[in-house]
Formats: structure tokens, C-alpha cells, sequence
């Protein structure tokens, strides 16, 4: 379980050994060590932030020491403002990391689209060439591999237009008018199982 209570801060040369702030934030007002309490603050929290994969305790566990660590800052708004800045970052690192792996999924994608193709395009080249010239054939053997097929029958419709209408299924669906709710309950209409809910939404800047 992760605690907002960083660990010691590096060595460097020519500096003395700073030890990590705890949930109060003590902050000395030296530029170096403020930007070493903010490292140590974002990685306890980023460590926090893991822990939101795990299961529900867990993840309640985790969201409840992050939330108590903010509140227990209500009388110290600078020590507030940096735990609420870290979190900041960690949030912004994590949904800048969901967008990179995103768009490597979707490249990843594309690639296995175009892998397959090429793939079917040879197996289809390979069973021309092979059934050509072994029309009677419905195996083929290789040193390494063997090439089968099996017989299936399938129905492929022309156009269901000109199909009669008792070869025809209905498929009936529905969907609520939400924008036509939203007008009527606005206007004061009382709609059962419906209800209007204002929400605000929030974003980091």
C-alpha cells in the first residue's frame, strides 16, 4: 500500500541529503528542495494511482488515502495546493499515456489488418495454383505443412429486394428521444422513467 510519505531524496554531489516530506508537507522554501518534495509527492501518488487496478478493496483503500491525505491539509492551503498539483500531474501522465497507447493499438491494428490480407491473398494464390493443377484434390501435403479443406454450404442472397416477404425476418429496435425528453422535462412535462440531472464536468488545464 502506498503512503503519501516520500522516501529519502538522492545524494548529489556538494548537497546535503534532504529527508522526503511526510502528508504535512513541510516545506523548507528552497527551490531544490521544493522540487524534490514535488517529485516524492507525485511518485507516492502515481504508486497510490497503481493501486486503483487492484481489486475493489483495494481500490477503495487507495482513493480513501489519497482523499484523506487532501483533507487533512484544509488548514494549510499551500500544503493543499502542492498535494493537489501532484495529483494533477499523475493524472495528466496517465491519460497522456492512455492516448500514446491508443494510438500504438490502433497502429498495431492496421498492421495485423494488412498481415492478415497479405496472408489470405497467398492462401488464396497458393490453392488457384495448387487446385489447378489437381482439380480433384481436397488435400495437399508438404514437407512442413499440410493444406485442407472441409465443404460447407452457405445461402448468399442477391438482393433481399426481390425475396418474398415470408423469407423476411423483422427486426423491431428501440431508442429513447433523449433530445425530445430533455425539451418536455425542461418545459416542466413530468416523463415516467426519465428525469432531468444537471452534472458538471471538470478538466485539467
Amino acid at each position: 500500500m502506498a503512503v503519501l510519505t516520500a522516501p529519502a531524496a538522492p545524494v548529489f554531489p556538494a548537497l546535503p541529503q534532504a529527508a522526503g516530506p511526510s502528508c504535512s508537507l513541510q516545506r523548507s522554501g528552497s527551490l531544490w528542495q521544493l522540487g524534490i518534495e514535488a517529485q516524492e509527492l507525485t511518485t507516492a501518488i502515481g504508486q497510490l494511482a497503481e493501486q486503483l487496478e487492484g481489486d475493489d478493496d483495494t481500490r477503495a483503500q487507495a482513493l480513501g488515502e489519497l482523499e484523506a491525505a487532501l483533507l487533512a491539509e484544509e488548514g494549510n492551503k499551500a500544503a493543499l495546493a502542492a498535494k493537489a498539483d501532484a495529483t494533477c500531474w499523475v493524472i495528466e501522465h496517465l491519460r497522456g499515456q492512455a492516448a500514446y497507447r491508443q494510438q500504438q493499438a490502433k497502429r498495431l491494428t492496421e498492421l495485423s489488418r494488412s498481415d492478415a490480407g497479405r496472408a489470405d491473398a497467398l492462401e488464396e494464390s497458393l490453392v488457384l495454383v495448387l487446385t489447378r493443377l489437381q482439380p480433384t484434390a481436397t488435400r495437399f501435403s508438404f514437407p512442413n505443412h499440410e493444406l485442407s479443406s472441409r465443404k460447407s454450404q452457405a445461402v448468399e442472397i442477391e438482393s433481399e429486394a426481390l425475396l418474398d416477404p415470408e423469407w423476411l425476418c423483422v427486426k423491431t429496435t428501440f431508442s429513447a428521444d433523449k433530445t425530445a425528453i430533455k425539451a418536455a422535462l425542461k418545459a416542466g412535462q413530468q416523463i415516467t422513467g426519465a428525469q432531468l440531472v444537471s452534472r458538471r464536468s471538470w478538466r485539467i488545464c
